[in-house]
């Protein structure tokens, strides 16, 4: 990382502000982007000197709100248009948010946004649940889970090109049927989907524990997701154990993982497996970015550590909705030593910048730089 921080920090700052997503957006959004692209970021005129303390801020920090609104209101959009074809089809829909955008860690202006679109007169149930077992469902329907999420899907493509000619839809993935350009402003994901009953959400009434189950059609298959159950235990930990602190360590992770795959390194953990890991770091030091900032990445460097030196703890370590192990896959510990190397060399990098002490040591020791971090004051604007 030594050699290519101004790399990063164009990187960063194009990944942020969505010119590095420039083709994928009409020509009207092109402008709009281009134009906010001119105007620096609060982080960016922050450590001027300090070229990885500046990029260590930047990649903690929430993409600009305006950005996420216009991913938001797009999606919006494509449901509205959704609702209307498809009812005129016969199906009764709903739409709902998933994934890094309704969490607030997506790191990309132009974000692709997940939209459920649910067939609301079709679920699924556990029958060990309370509803369950007190015979509150209807009879069960002849037709297979697997076969109306196929024909949902089907239905779903066909009123998504009738109705969004200019639009490129690409309808080759398993799961979701992809949107881009055209007259939306935002990529859309749209992902056919029915709601699952789980035991939590008969017991408790409250969608975050409801799971939906979505449609793999090269097999195809059911799989079974909590999708926000995920986005309310990671949003509660971060507002009531860290103070934001959580956020700003997975938007690090995302963003270090990003530019080091474009240095052509490989990363073998998904976006979802590494909020699940800062799930479990220390939220109580996290909170103290509140007043150093810089203890978010002295935090995140130690945690990713002591995982690939602990190995049996990190497999003993399950995503945030209960579902299953981060570390289901022996080659992911592959990924995590990638990717905390890089947060050890970015981590000496900007204790060197914040501590004249350790600025010509040829070898620091990566204890003492989270010391230095730990304790950094930074200025503010």
């Amino acid at each position: 990382m030594a050699s290519d921080i101004e790399k990063r920090l164009k990187q960063l700052g194009d990944r942020r502000r969505g010119t590095d997503s420039l083709g994928r957006l009409n020509g009207a959004a092109q402008v709009e982007v281009f134009i906010k692209s001119l105007t620096d970021e609060a982080w960016q005129k922050r450590a001027q000197n300090q070229p990885y303390t500046r990029y260590a801020l930047g990649a903690m920090q929430e993409v600009g709100p305006e950005y996420t609104q216009i991913s938001l209101n797009t999606a919006n959009r494509v449901g509205k248009q959704l609702n209307e074809g498809l009812s005129s089809r016969g199906w009764e829909v709903d739409f709902r948010l998933q994934g890094s955008v309704p969490l607030n860690v997506h790191i990309r202006g132009v974000s692709d946004v997940d939209l459920l679109t649910l067939d609301t007169d079709f679920l699924t149930y556990f029958t060990a649940g309370t509803r369950a077992r007190a015979g509150l469902y209807n009879s069960p329907s002849t037709e297979r889970s697997v076969d109306r999420l196929l024909r949902l899907r089907n239905d779903t493509e066909a009123v998504l090109k009738a109705k969004y000619p200019a639009t490129t839809i690409d309808t080759s993935g398993g799961k979701c049927i992809a949107m881009s350009g055209g007259s939306l402003e935002r990529p859309v994901d749209v992902v056919p989907s029915h709601w699952l009953d789980t035991i939590g959400y008969q017991a408790s009434g409250l969608e975050r524990d409801r799971g939906v189950v979505i449609l793999n059609k090269k097999v195809p298959e059911n799989i079974d997701n909590l999708p926000f159950l995920h986005i309310g235990r990671i949003h509660d930990r971060d507002q009531h154990e860290s103070a934001g602190g959580l956020k700003q360590s997975i938007r690090l992770c995302k963003n270090v993982k990003n530019d080091a795959i474009q240095d052509g390194k490989k990363i073998n953990l998904p976006s979802f497996d590494l909020a699940a890991i800062m799930y479990h770091a220390n939220q109580a030091v996290l909170r103290t970015g509140t007043y150093y900032e810089l203890a978010v990445l002295a935090e995140t460097q130690r945690f990713l550590d002591y995982l690939y030196n602990d190995k049996t703890f990190a497999r003993s370590l399950t995503v945030p909705d209960g579902s299953r192990l981060i570390f289901d896959d022996e080659t992911k510990f592959d990924g995590l030593l990638t990717l905390s190397v890089e947060m050890d060399e970015l981590a000496r990098e900007v204790a060197k910048e914040q501590n004249a002490l350790l600025r010509f040591k040829a070898a620091i020791p990566v204890h003492h730089a989270r010391s230095a971090l730990e304790t950094a004051l930074l200025p503010r604007l």
